[in-house]
Formats: structure tokens, sequence, C-alpha cells
């Protein structure tokens, strides 16, 4: 592919990132104040709610489909626009269901975008600069979460909060018209597969996309959640937790993607599940109101080594694999999460550390599979680019 279609494509990607930064961030930091202080659920009803959003990432093989008749750039700014429908529409329905279907059709074009998003990456730049460009890109999400974060904390003070989701929703429609007029051109040198398949010399990375998808879920539906729940946290002390983690992530991401490329992937996720087992057991028993939020920041930071995934998945991968094999590995990794939150809100409700508890066994096995990844010397052939 010529320099000119990267630039293209990255310049594409950076946009659609910053707005799906402002829809997804902007949701994800209204979410859980929200269902607490205006529709009034309980723990149990915001798992079922958390399992239901992750069903269309269970459904994300699909996209293998649709890419028959629509091209993956043109499909990722239809689930953008998706997306940001599903964001309006919460602040019109302050109810449990209600926010089923919002968040369901939220979900839904926040997973296809994330997963067209990642195979364009692997098919339009090589094994050392995919790591660079998901860690420039986590940066600019980064930057466009610090910008939400700022904006929903001045609104809160003008705005009742679901006047925030229809703004939010409003502007998330905006950028992905933007994008469906502005297409950029691909590589096609490697024509994808266009059907689900399992193969044997994936299966590590399936198996890590399934432990992955369980281990997040506690993450993203319990930690803030606890914060909000337990500790009282209000919706201008969130953003601000939000914002502090993205201006942490602006920086790491960037050393995460050399830190990749210099040790490979074993190294920076044998890190990543070493650290996460002490963050979930830690959870359990410090119960210091900023303790627990300096937890969440940490717990935040790690949670973006998860792209060493993908990057590994590029390594082993055919090229004609990778657009499905991601699909595919992107649905294994909500097969868990369907579940998991509404297990885990029947665990909250009898005791609010269980979750966590989970979280700590799933991180250990992970960092036992992990072990098996063998692709350190093909990355340390391009270390320090």
């Amino acid at each position: 592919m010529s320099n000119y279609k990267q630039k293209e494509v990255y310049r594409y990607l950076v946009i659609s990132w910053i707005f799906v930064a402002i829809g997804f961030q902007g949701w994800r930091t209204l979410f859980n104040n929200y269902v607490v202080d205006v529709v009034g659920i309980s723990g149990l009803e915001v798992g079922a709610i958390q399992s239901i959003r992750e069903i269309p990432g269970f459904l994300s093989f699909l996209v293998i489909y649709i890419l028959i008749f629509i091209k993956e750039q043109k499909l990722s700014a239809l689930s953008l626009l998706t997306m940001g429908i599903g964001v309006l529409l919460t602040g019109f329905l302050p109810s449990f269901e209600g926010l089923m279907l919002t968040t369901f059709i939220m979900s839904l074009g926040f997973h296809y975008f994330e997963t067209t998003s990642s195979s364009l990456i692997l098919q339009n730049f090589n094994k050392v600069e995919s790591s660079i460009v998901f860690g420039k890109l986590r940066a600019v999400l980064s930057l466009g979460n610090i910008a939400v974060g700022v904006v929903i904390v001045g609104l809160s003070y003008v705005l009742p909060i679901q006047y925030n989701f229809i703004f939010i929703g409003i502007v998330t429609i905006a950028g992905s018209i933007y994008l469906l007029l502005n297409q950029p051109k691909v590589d096609e040198t490697h024509e994808q597969h266009k059907k689900f398949f399992l193969r044997k010399k994936y299966w590590l990375y399936y198996v890590l996309n399934f432990l992955t998808g369980s281990r997040r879920q506690i993450f993203v539906v319990f930690a803030v959640f606890l914060l909000v729940d337990k500790y009282n946290f209000s919706i201008v002390e969130i953003a601000g937790l939000f914002i502090a983690n993205n201006i942490i992530g602006y920086f790491a991401n960037p050393l995460i993607a050399k830190s990749i490329n210099a040790f490979g992937e074993r190294k920076v996720l044998s890190f990543e599940y070493i650290a996460l087992i002490f963050i979930f057991y830690a959870y359990t028993q410090w119960d210091v109101k900023w303790g627990v939020a300096l937890l969440y920041i940490l717990d935040h930071i790690f949670f973006n080594f998860g792209f060493a995934l993908k990057t590994y998945l590029q390594k082993i991968a055919d090229p004609k694999d990778i657009a499905p094999s991601n699909a595919v590995g992107f649905a294994i990794n909500h097969i868990a999460a369907v579940v998991i939150p509404f297990v885990g809100g029947m665990m909250w409700m009898t005791n609010w550390q269980l979750p966590f508890y989970a979280g700590v066994g799933l991180s250990v096995v992970s960092l036992v599979f992990v072990q098996f990844i063998k692709v350190e010397d093909d990355k340390k052939l391009e270390a320090g680019r």
C-alpha cells in the first residue's frame, strides 16, 4: 500500500476515534449516575443491562457477512452513526426497559465500529507499524475522552443529565455523517475471507480473548458502579476520574506500543495480568474512597495493554484471515461478557466483593495461558523502530 493511502486511512481513523470518544466516553461517564440518580435501579438490574450491552459484541462475527456487501470503512462510519442514535435515545427513555433498548443500540454501533476499525489497522499497516498506530489512536482516544469529561463537567451545572446524552448523541451522529461523506481508499492487496471459521492454529488467541472478555466485564461493569453505589461519587467526581485516566493514557499508550515491539506480547501481557491479580484483590480490601479511585486508575492503565492481543493475531494469522479472525476473536471475547454482568450482579447482591475475587481468579488463569505465546523473537527483529 502506498504511503499516501496509509496517511488517508490513518487520518480517517483519527477522526473516527475522536467521535467514538465523544459518543462512548460520554455515555460511559454519565451512565452510572444516570441509573442511580435518575432511573433508580439496583445492581442486579445494572448487571442485566450490561449483559444486554455485550450481546452485540458476541454478534460481531456477523461483520464477516456484512462485509460481503459493504466496505469496512463504510461499515465503520455506519456503526458510529448507530452508536450516536443509541446515545441520543438514552436521554429520552429514562427507565429500565428504555435503558435495555438504547444500550443495545449504542453497543451495536460501538462493537461493530471497534471490530472494523481494528481490522482496518491490521490490514493497512505492517507488524511493527500496527502496534504504533494502535498506541497513537489510543492516545487520540484519551485526548477525546479528556475533552468529553471537561464538557460533561460544564454541562452538569446547566443541564439535567438526560440532556447531556442528547447533546452527545447529536455530536456523534454529525461526526458519522462527515465520515460517510469522506471515505478513504484502503489496501485491497489481500482480499479478506467472507466466511465464519475457527482454525486450530489460532486456539491460543481464542482462549486469551475469552479470558480477557470475562475479566474486562468486572472492570467495566462493577468498578465504576462500586464508586457510585458504595462511595457516592458524584458525576463531577466520576468525570474528573475519567479525565485523570485519560491524561495518563495519552502519555502511556505510545509507551505501551513501543514496549510490545521491544519485549513482545507475552512479556507485556504477563506484566498486565500479574498487576491485575493484585488490583482486583485490593478492591476487596481497601475501604478508602480515594484509594479505590486510585485502583480504578491503575486498572484503566493496564486495560490499555489489551491491544497486544490484536498484534499477536497479526503475527500468527494468514493475511486473508485477519478480518474474519479479528471478528471471531471479538465475538469470543464477548461470550462470557454476555453472562458475567448478570451473574456478577447476583454476586453483588450477596456480597459486593465476590465479582472482584472472580477477577483475581481470571487474571491467574490468563497469566498461565499467556505463557504459551511464542512470538517475541519476531518482534525483536524490528525492536526500537
